[in-house]
């Protein structure tokens, strides 16, 4: 018998006042230097990657079936991207895998999604778990995959990055990005979509990360013009995050730093001719830096205002987070220079690190010129008197989310409708 809507009652972990008291330290200077943990799952690199990773090459077999006793896979996927699931369902079907092609995902991971998938992978008792997909794809995957392992947990807004889940007990899981943007292919999180509350729910845990990600550029051919920016500019701003946060260390900021400059490179190319394998493949690996980047740590008020903003208005996600990262910049400066190393790898020079910055920002801003896309959330369509009547709607959503918690300068109540207001016209942060 399935659980019950009702038995799903969400609360958020990351309102505990314990793990908000506790994040602060653990990422501090004084803490952070004495250990760190860097997580990467087995990669696939290239065009062709699926067929080529099931051919007889023992080690990447070995890695992929460690635990596939029964040889069950379940493929969750979307209609847009289940031709891709069907193609590596035939290749594992030559391997003697029974497969299951389950196309019902939804944007955003809407919580009753993630239970519909949980309920037929209970059914079909996988031993391997593919998330064929964007980001919305992984997330409802990864989602689904906890309910999976552990029926216990009714409450998905509890999993939380202090300790283990325990997964793995029943099925490995292989993520296969169908979009260059969500980095969900080596995180441990995954952000749900609660409808009651009207708010994206982050979930944390060492546990998620996957165990295999294919990067195969081919898979990324059909997205539109619009979509590769906007996926493009939230690996972008995982990267710039990833690197501005306190929580960041000396690998992630090589990942960070790397992504940058290719995103800079390649996302334009992309975007004006979907065809190019080069900028395509290029991407693909920066969009999985970036997602090594901050998935080690976290991001910061990119995704705590883009959360926010995106859950409010129902705007692409990736577009909300792009279009904060030249005021979060100009936010974090008097507190950290770190947006130096930024300058650094783009060659952006300039006498003073002030004018430096300011070089940078319209750098960016140059950047989405080319790619066409907004620069406030006034050409984002928001009309003036929603956004004002949402208004502590929006500095609620963004002062509790969890990226937030990351920022290297704290930010209050007024502040964050400063932020608000000035990206609404366009203006640059002076306070």
């Amino acid at each position: 018998m399935g659980l019950r809507k009702e038995d799903f009652r969400m609360s958020y972990w990351f309102q505990d006042p314990a793990i908000k008291g506790l994040l602060p330290l653990a990422t501090s200077t004084s803490i952070k230097g004495l250990v760190t943990f860097f997580n990467m799952p087995a990669l696939v690199i290239g065009s062709n990657s699926l067929a080529e990773a099931f051919m007889p090459q023992p080690s990447i077999i070995d890695i992929f079936t460690s635990r596939c006793i029964t040889r069950r896979s379940f493929f969750v996927t979307d209609a847009f991207s289940e031709k891709f699931a069907q193609k590596l369902s035939t290749v594992l079907a030559t391997a003697g895998f029974t497969t299951v092609v389950w196309n019902k995902a939804l944007p955003e991971a809407p919580i009753d999604n993630v239970r519909a998938c949980a309920e037929e992978m209970k059914e079909f008792e996988p031993d391997m778990i593919f998330a064929v997909g964007g980001g919305s794809v992984m997330d409802t995957a990864k989602a689904a995959w906890v309910l999976y392992e552990r029926p216990d947990i009714t409450d998905l807004g509890q999993v939380h990055p202090l300790g283990l889940l325990g997964l793995r007990k029943k099925a490995g899981f292989t993520a296969v990005p169908t979009t260059s943007g969500t980095g969900s292919e080596c995180t441990m999180a995954a952000v749900l979509h609660d409808d009651e509350t009207n708010r994206k729910i982050p979930i944390a845990n060492g546990d998620l990360f996957p165990d295999m990600a294919i990067l195969d550029p081919e898979f990324t051919f059909s997205m539109p013009p619009e979509l590769t920016a906007g996926t493009g500019l939230d690996a972008l701003a995982h990267a710039v995050d990833g690197i501005m946060t306190p929580a960041s260390n000396d690998i992630t900021d090589a990942m960070g730093l790397r992504a940058i400059r290719l995103i800079f490179r390649y996302l334009p190319r992309a975007y004006r001719n979907g065809k190019d394998r080069e900028a395509r493949l290029r991407m693909h690996i920066a969009a999985t830096m970036a997602g090594a980047c901050f998935g080690q740590n976290s991001c910061a008020l990119t995704h705590g205002f883009g959360h926010a903003v995106g859950s409010v208005f129902r705007i692409h996600h990736g577009l909300c987070v792009g279009m904060f990262i030249p005021y979060a910049l100009q936010f974090y400066q008097p507190v950290t220079d770190k947006f130096l190393e930024i300058c650094d790898e783009l060659r952006i020079e300039g006498t003073t690190p002030e004018e430096r910055l300011h070089r940078l920002v319209e750098a960016i801003r140059g950047f989405f010129r080319e790619l066409d896309v907004p620069l406030t959330l006034r050409e984002l369509g928001i009309r003036e008197d929603s956004f004002n009547d949402r208004m502590e709607e929006l500095i609620t959503f963004t002062l509790e989310d969890i990226d937030t918690f990351f920022s290297p300068r704290p930010i209050t109540a007024q502040q964050c409708e400063l932020v608000l207001r000035y990206a609404f016209d366009g203006r640059d942060i002076d306070f």
